[in-house]
């Protein structure tokens, strides 16, 4: 691409590289002079114009986007998303229902170091979409590209992002009951949870936190996903609604995660549906490390040790003053100064 500054007579057929007022008007920036663009900026005075002209090897800006973003996701509705209309370079992927967003990350770092002026931006790995929620935004940031670049471009990212839909349905949520424990409080956030992912809340059954009535009213669960909100904390993979799980025939392969809020959370399997062992965070409807493995346990993505250890980058999602065991203490805090 040639990218220079030249006499409007000397315009017509180029890009147009920045915007310009003329005669009440504003010819916007990207658009092909054409012979009434360049009439009209020569009434008004106009002398130069900045242009870019392509070369025979360069391709404009919107059938670029549109190549790449066809590359990222070559068969949008099997993959959950759609696509925009290239403009300014720019096209959008969206997601056409709720889910995650399972990406090929080292195939899109590798794609966006291949010209700077090609570049495609996504939301974290594992994100939770809903309808209509942006997924990525490929960019074509100059008015082209060359030919030879877009198609290596093309070649590294295909089939890099996807939407993983969710495949549970329906959930029970088993509420431990003690007398220094909150009772109910927080089914309205964890039903709001799983009604974001497309999931019903079939049943809400309370027992006394105790191990044997939380046995007993696991195995009467028939929906799809089992929860257990604790009324206190879960302090060790032996503690009582884990051993419960246990009793009931079914196994905790997990317990605690490197994420907070979110650290005291199970996770484990009952009569081949998964079973999650809530922090009691989940009362809140603030973004938690329960809402992560919920996501991803409801799309059918598992949750192993290794995908637990990659939670901690980006893991510490919120500081809560008030808690009663905050993160830090000025008193704590060195003069590093």
């Amino acid at each position: 691409m040639i990218f220079s500054q030249v006499f409007v007579e000397d315009a017509e057929g180029a890009v147009l590289a920045h915007s310009v007022a003329c005669l009440k008007k504003r010819l916007r920036k990207g658009i092909v002079l054409e012979r009434m663009h360049i009439d009209m900026l020569l009434v008004a005075g106009q002398k130069t114009v900045s242009v870019a002209r392509l070369e025979a090897d360069d391709i404009n800006e919107n059938m670029a986007a549109t190549m790449l973003a066809s590359a990222l996701v070559p068969d949008p509705k099997a993959n959950g998303l759609k696509f925009t209309t290239a403009f300014t370079g720019r096209v959008n992927l969206i997601s056409t229902g709720p889910g995650i967003v399972v990406q090929d990350t080292e195939k899109l770092i590798k794609m966006n170091g291949i010209d700077p002026m090609i570049s495609c931006a996504t939301v974290p790995q594992f994100q939770q979409v809903e309808e209509g929620g942006m997924v990525a935004t490929v960019k074509i940031i100059s008015y082209a590209v060359g030919r030879d670049n877009l198609t290596a471009a093309c070649d590294v990212a295909r089939n890099a992002i996807k939407r993983r839909r969710p495949i549970l349905k329906t959930a029970s949520l088993l509420i431990s009951e003690s007398d220094s424990g909150l009772g109910n409080k927080g089914v309205k956030a964890i039903s709001a949870r799983l009604s974001a992912l497309g999931v019903s809340l079939d049943r809400v059954e309370t027992v006394p936190h105790e191990i044997e009535p939380i046995a007993a009213q696991l195995v009467c669960f028939k929906s799809d996903l089992i929860l257990i909100l604790t009324s206190s904390a879960t302090s060790d993979i032996l503690d009582t609604a884990p051993s419960a799980v246990r009793n009931a025939g079914g196994e905790v392969r997990r317990f605690g995660m490197p994420v907070d809020p979110g650290n005291l959370l199970f996770l484990g399997d009952l009569n081949n549906r998964p079973v999650i062992g809530l922090p009691g965070c989940v009362r809140s409807p603030a973004l938690n490390g329960a809402d992560w493995v919920l996501s991803r346990t409801v799309c059918g993505v598992d949750c192993d040790d290794a995908s637990f250890a990659q939670m901690s980058v980006g893991g510490l999602l919120k500081e809560i003053p008030t808690r009663p065991h905050p993160r830090r203490s000025r008193d704590r805090i060195e003069d590093l100064g």
